[in-house]
């Protein structure tokens, strides 16, 4: 955003806010997904990443994946088609996968991470009588999903379950990758485990649903992207593997990072020790930067002020307005002529920073989320929420 956007936010809507670009996120998303489908590969938007986005991603993504009962039903009101999700998660209860099933008829597609959770999918299916579809999570070494060996047993015995049908494997081993060679070890292992599927149990896996946790470049330090080379690069590893079923490629942080912005202001400024410290109205309860050490490394920041007190740069260290040391989100930045009052926008804070922080310690606001495009301006998403109804008793009748 420029400097005049920001500033009619600040006039607006005060602060602190989260705005999000549609422009930005649709430019990149349909760039993504277009270089994709040349090779006739699909996108699922994890939407954890940042739910708000759901609904106006719709357009450009085939499938959306759900971790929750809450994340399902934001995907109801966003009147998301039942067919565009994947119900995952590690935590499956009955209750909530029945109504799905109930209610939609069977629809959808659900991943198995356990035996368990393969035993609760037969188990629907044959108390409401519909055939149920789903996807085989393989371990990477984590609590998510099964083994190989495991997964390779449940595709052996799904003869004897035809109320489930198994459609494929899902993958994915984490965020933040940068050697791109990992991912390639990874589809190489996917690879070779759907080959001896097909040789060993003559059972074709039609679908490959995976995660690449492609690297997004946070902080000035990391090396800028290059997405189209980024993308070619991983479809030459693709051309390589045998499989020649539905290739879905899962993302969340990648897609919609960039189109995030977090605006706060300075309010109060000290020194101590030598050090200057400015305090804002946000904080680590509402600003999160994957891979931050200590608060040393430098997100990129934009300082918006009326006027500088002075051109000399100092080194700032921006801490929240929470009680506790810990809320520091940037050390020793460089800043030139800040005061108290001055508004600070930390750009790239599009992905898990509006829900992922403590946003309930001290009982402090929830801040106000706003979309912006060109088209439309700035829409208020939701207005300012307070947290100390959650954190005191209620009366309950």
């Amino acid at each position: 955003m420029k400097q005049q956007e920001i500033e009619a936010v600040i006039k607006n809507y005060g602060t602190p806010v989260y705005v999000f670009d549609l422009d930005a996120l649709t430019q990149r998303v349909s760039k993504i997904s277009t270089f994709l489908k040349q090779e006739q590969i699909n996108l699922c938007y994890a939407m954890k990443a940042n739910p708000f986005l759901t609904g106006e991603l719709e357009p450009y993504i085939e499938r959306f994946e759900v971790c929750s009962p809450g994340e399902f039903r934001i995907c109801e009101r966003e009147h998301l088609p039942i067919e565009h999700l994947v119900i995952s998660g590690v935590n499956k209860e009955k209750e909530d996968i029945f109504r799905i099933v109930e209610n939609y008829q069977g629809k959808g597609i659900f991943t198995i991470e356990s035996e368990q959770q393969r035993d609760l999918l037969l188990e629907c299916a044959r108390e409401s009588k519909l055939k149920l579809q789903a996807l085989v999570r393989i371990s990477s070494g984590n609590q998510f999903g099964v083994s190989y060996e495991l997964a390779k047993k449940m595709f052996a015995s799904q003869k004897n379950h035809p109320e489930l049908s198994l459609r494929g494997i899902q993958y994915y081993s984490g965020t933040q990758k940068k050697k791109l060679s990992l991912m390639e070890e990874e589809l190489q292992k996917l690879d070779i485990f759907c080959m001896e599927v097909k040789e060993e149990l003559k059972i074709e896996i039609e679908e490959l649903e995976y995660g690449p946790g492609f690297f997004v470049p946070y902080f000035q330090s990391d090396s800028e992207e290059d997405l189209e080379t980024l993308l070619k690069t991983f479809l030459e590893f693709v051309h390589n593997m045998k499989f020649q079923g539905k290739i879905t490629l899962e993302m969340g942080r990648f897609l919609v990072a960039n189109c995030g912005y977090f605006v706060t202001s300075i309010v109060d400024q000290k020194e101590n020790s030598g050090q200057i410290f400015g305090i804002v109205d946000g904080g680590i309860h509402h600003l999160n930067y994957f891979g931050q050490t200590m608060a040393m490394k430098h997100p990129y920041i934009q300082h918006i002020s009326d006027r500088k007190e002075e051109n000399q740069i100092k080194k700032w260290n921006i801490c929240g307005s929470l009680c506790t040391t810990a809320d520091v989100i940037v050390k020793q930045f460089p800043l030139v002529g800040a005061k108290i009052g001055d508004v600070l926008v930390f750009e790239r804070a599009g992905a898990y920073s509006v829900t992922e922080g403590i946003n309930l310690f001290l009982s402090r606001d929830l801040p106000k989320v706003l979309f912006y495009s060109k088209e439309s301006g700035f829409r208020l998403i939701r207005d300012t929420q307070v947290t100390d109804v959650f954190n005191s008793k209620t009366n309950i009748l």
